[in-house]
């Protein structure tokens, strides 16, 4: 059976939902059971609702500013008993003023409102009661998902920085740690063997974000981590070393949390972006292919009648943090080279079939990339991936070619419709091939994705590759 989990900001966020439930519903209530108790009747439910959902909204306000939902305080609210009445009484207080300088006590009794103030503040203190033993309940059995992190620190900080600090007061799950070879005899090149361990770390284990724990007048070592880690599309952080953290006292900490930490890294699109943007590869990709499944079949009955082989030619592509991936297109050729050295296509080349001229010279060969796409390996639009090979040899003949793979890598991409699609077999062609794709990585946006695939059309029909 597979664990239920609730990420460490969700957390948060039913607390602060049950806290605008529970004052609603107490100032409802307590308007209720005065008037009923006092006046034989009942009170207007709008007027209770209108007051006790204006109360609410802005406790929580206050309260989410104050940092009274971060998960250190769930877990110990004793600690913070009397922040939170006070939070609760300035905002009673300040609707009560509200509504007697607007209509005095036309609007609700003060005998009212006070039975609603008493009926509050218990429920909520009942409601913290029951976030603690909830929150430490997902704590003890793991129900708890934080971002997961990569820690690279030095030794000293990381000494002083265990996983559950790391977990409670800034809401990471460290994945992997590694600590910076920064000992008396230990050179540059180690340490930047280890960062290039905490990248392969990341990158083999799905992490979200690298958490440095250095000391903060390490100006030459955080100097070199930042540079080293733009070799990785993930975003880091660097935390408040332990004098900051000492001067600031754990009482600060546990209420600002993450807003401490300074960030040296941001990834090349924010969460709400690369969302928008898969969805327009999910709805683009999944209509071609119901449109194209015809064609597809064709393809594939003139290709086994051509030659023998496959349909479908694979091979290994870095995709997105050079992460590798199988891509997929209709085969073209004789053979189906997927090694250390691979010989680009060129004009005239004698191991293009017959069928695979056409299918090359129409980029039919790539259609079977929808799949890619759907499957999230790859985009519409990106940096066109290269095999391996090509990789291997341009990341060493051209600086930040490995910036590439900051986004994921697409059918069609920028520097193909700015003409250059198909060979390049000169280095300058490479150069000036990435020089573009760094930057559509700089400048996306969906408009800009658009704008690629509708020149793409154009495009393809305008030049033939071969």
């Amino acid at each position: 059976m597979s664990r239920f989990y609730i990420s460490y900001k969700n957390i948060e966020v039913f607390a602060g939902v049950a806290d605008i439930i529970v004052i609603t519903l107490s100032s409802i209530l307590g308007v209720e059971l005065y008037q009923y108790l006092w006046f034989g009747e009942g009170a207007a439910f709008e007027t209770s609702l209108g007051v006790g959902l204006s109360q609410a909204l802005l406790y929580t306000y206050v309260a989410s500013s104050r940092g009274l939902y971060r998960l250190p305080v769930l877990l110990a609210p004793s600690r913070y008993l009397a922040r939170i009445f006070t939070t609760w009484a300035i905002v009673v207080l300040f609707v009560a003023i509200f509504l007697v300088f607007l209509r005095g006590d036309a609007v609700l009794p003060r005998g009212a409102m006070a039975a609603a103030a008493v009926l509050q503040i218990s429920l909520l203190l009942v409601t913290r009661w029951l976030a603690e033993k909830i929150s430490r309940s997902l704590m003890a059995r793991g129900g708890l998902a934080g971002r997961k992190v990569v820690t690279i620190g030095e030794p000293s900080e990381l000494m002083r920085l265990s996983t559950a600090v790391l977990f409670r007061y800034f809401g990471l799950n460290e994945i992997a740690r590694v600590s910076l070879s920064t000992a008396n005899g230990a050179s540059s090149n180690d340490v930047l063997v280890d960062l290039d361990r905490a990248i392969h770390e990341a990158r083999e284990r799905g992490v979200d974000e690298f958490i440095l724990a250095l000391r903060w007048n390490s100006r030459e070592l955080l100097e070199t981590a930042r540079e080293r880690l733009r070799a990785s599309p993930l975003p880091a952080r660097l935390l408040p070393d332990y004098t900051i953290r000492s001067v600031l006292g754990r009482r600060l900490l546990s209420t600002n949390g993450p807003g401490l930490a300074l960030e040296i890294q941001r990834a090349p699109l924010t969460q709400t972006e690369q969302a928008v943007k898969r969805a327009l590869d999910i709805v683009c990709s999944g209509f071609g292919v119901i449109l194209l499944s015809p064609l597809f079949l064709i393809i594939a009955v003139m290709i086994k009648l051509d030659s023998k082989g496959p349909v479908i030619f694979k091979q290994r592509r870095n995709g997105f943090n050079a992460r590798q991936f199988y891509i997929y297109k209709f085969r073209s050729m004789t053979v189906q080279e997927d090694g250390d050295k691979i010989v680009q296509a060129q004009r005239n080349d004698k191991r293009v079939t017959r069928v695979g001229q056409f299918l090359r010279q129409s980029s039919m060969d790539e259609l079977p990339q929808l799949f890619n796409v759907l499957k999230g390996d790859m985009s519409l639009v990106g940096p066109r991936p290269h095999a391996l090979a090509h990789d291997n040899e341009y990341k060493v003949l051209i600086a930040k070619y490995a910036f590439r793979h900051h986004v994921k890598p697409g059918i069609t991409g920028w520097a193909q419709v700015n003409g250059l699609r198909g060979e390049t077999g000169r280095l300058e062609q490479m150069v000036e091939r990435v020089k573009l794709d760094l930057w559509y990585v700089n400048h996306w946006s969906i408009a800009l994705d658009i704008n690629i695939i509708i020149r793409t059309c154009f495009e393809v029909l305008r030049h033939k590759a071969y």
